[in-house]
């Protein structure tokens, strides 16, 4: 609800512009009503509007006077000029502070009507650049999560509205599937739609895609109740335009102090996209009794159907297990950590025949990539599908089979790796010219010696990291690497990401 503040020196016409339009039914309210531009100013220091309707002609301050003084502490606030006087030099001055609109007395409601209406309109325009400019500055994003000085948190609260005693806040926040989006109109189509709302709510655009919602309701509200009007206001936007959102609500509050803490809420529970999926609202309540634990994934088994170029038993048993079981009531950590296992063991199998060169397979961070930015549960099975029949197909093609000699020497270094082993000491034990026998390894699997025992060290490491709470010092140590430095510039070569990322990503 739009504050607004009256200014006319003549009480007649001051109470007649105060009763003339119906302010409840514009979602506007009077805050404010003074009978000089001095009065004004200190009435708007005390308590800030976003409009003001003042007459120019006063005593002690004029309305153009009052106007100069205003730019300079709200820049923001709208201003409607009322005038006896149609002169060219009181009009051009309005112009030069950025006036609304010059009207001229006896007021006509349907023109000041449409005066307001243009300003609210004004305001929210200015308030989505400016969110826009300060993203660049400070940002919305550092103001939500709590990170900015208290005189830098003012310049936004300085934005939204104040929070009457008799109310409450709900904060939201809105992920849109921009496959839904009309490109030319971008957002715009849903902040006409909230516009339109009984409910007043402030947007703050956070990202193409990314709303932050404030929905001001009575107090008495439950988030029960906030839920089904989120619920209802998706089904209109879907059947109005076409368009598909995800929204996690926060509990309410009335102070805007709490922003940050409602921020890190919301945004926790938009992991839980993959599982819902678009055109649903969920809050903290959605998520309580949600299975956690270890992930069970028989990686043996998936790789066995893998090996055996079993395609459909592979694939199948993705679909089982991405949409039958974690599915049903499971916590998302549990649903990234299975994919994370899964990328991992595509990962191994690839470099282990061969496939890792190929320009047809992505590296192990790519993945990992889309897989956090995967929309939902069936976009995320869509990419292992992919990725295994990818691999299926090219062990079709490719037979990779290994000269006795390569065979023993990638045998002993699976169960040697800790040892310090080199071609030398190997040609030396097999009776082989070091430099040749360096030839037949490189070529038959697709990597130098030293490159080839790196990944298998580097793979254990991979195991350890995920499966067990192991320091990352000491598992360098266990598999090899007594310089933890080097160890982790060789696991991110091989890896793409460093020892502690991907066990952050475990935890994700």
């Amino acid at each position: 609800m739009e504050k607004v503040m009256l200014v006319e020196d003549e009480e007649f016409i001051l109470q007649g512009i105060r009763y003339i339009i119906e302010w409840k039914e514009m979602s506007m309210e009077v805050v404010h009503m003074a009978h000089n531009g001095r009065e004004a100013l200190e009435l708007f220091k005390k308590e800030p509007v976003d409009i003001v309707v003042t007459d120019v002609e006063m005593p002690f301050m004029s309305g153009l006077e009052l106007m100069e003084e205003i730019r300079k502490l709200s820049p923001r606030t709208r201003c409607i000029i009322l005038s006896g006087y149609d002169e060219f030099e009181y009009a051009r001055k309005a112009m030069k502070l950025d006036v609304e609109e010059y009207i001229l007395k006896p007021v006509n409601e349907e023109q000041l009507k449409q005066a307001l209406i243009h300003a609210r309109e004004h305001l929210n325009e200015i308030d989505r650049k400016r969110a826009g400019s300060m993203e660049g500055k400070i940002g919305w994003h550092r103001f939500l999560k709590g990170k900015l000085k208290p005189e830098e948190e003012a310049e936004f609260y300085h934005i939204l509205p104040a929070i009457e005693s008799d109310s409450t806040v709900f904060a939201s926040l809105m992920k849109i599937d921009t496959r839904t989006l009309n490109e030319k109109q971008g957002l715009n189509d849903i902040l006409v739609e909230l516009q339109n709302e009984t409910h007043r709510i402030k947007v703050i655009c956070l990202a193409p895609d990314t709303l932050f919602l404030l929905l001001y309701l009575e107090s008495g509200h439950t988030e029960e109740d906030v839920l089904e009007y989120y619920k209802s206001f998706q089904d209109r936007l879907e059947s109005r335009c076409g368009i598909m959102s995800f929204l996690t609500l926060s509990h309410a509050i009335d102070c805007y102090s709490a922003l940050p803490q409602c921020y890190k809420l919301v945004s926790r529970l938009q992991k839980y996209r993959m599982l819902e999926g678009y055109g649903t609202c969920i809050n903290e309540n959605h998520i309580k009794d949600r299975k956690s634990g270890d992930v069970v994934i028989d990686e043996q088994q998936l790789r066995k159907l893998i090996l055996k170029k079993d395609k459909e038993g592979a694939l199948n048993y993705i679909e089982d297990l991405f949409i039958n079981n974690l599915k049903s009531e499971v916590n998302v950590d549990v649903l990234y950590q299975t994919a994370l296992k899964i990328a991992m063991l595509l990962h191994d199998i690839k470099v282990e025949y061969k496939l890792a060169q190929s320009r047809n397979f992505q590296n192990l961070s790519e993945i990992i990539e889309k897989i956090y930015q995967a929309d939902d549960i069936f976009g995320l099975k869509t990419i292992f599908i992919s990725e295994i029949s990818e691999i299926i197909t090219y062990l079709h093609t490719e037979d990779s089979q290994y000269t006795p000699v390569v065979k023993q020497i990638m045998a002993e270094v699976q169960k040697n790796y800790k040892e310090d082993m080199n071609l030398k000491t190997l040609s030396y034990k097999y009776h082989m010219n070091a430099s040749y026998l360096g030839q037949i390894f490189q070529k038959e699997a697709g990597c130098s010696f030293a490159q080839y025992l790196s990944n298998i060290k580097n793979g254990v490491a991979k195991d350890l990291i995920l499966n067990t709470n192991m320091k990352i010092n000491d598992i360098a140590r266990e598999v090899g690497y007594p310089d933890t430095s080097y160890f982790y510039r060789k696991f991110k070569q091989c890896y793409g990401v460093s020892p502690a990322s991907l066990r952050n990503m475990k935890k994700y």
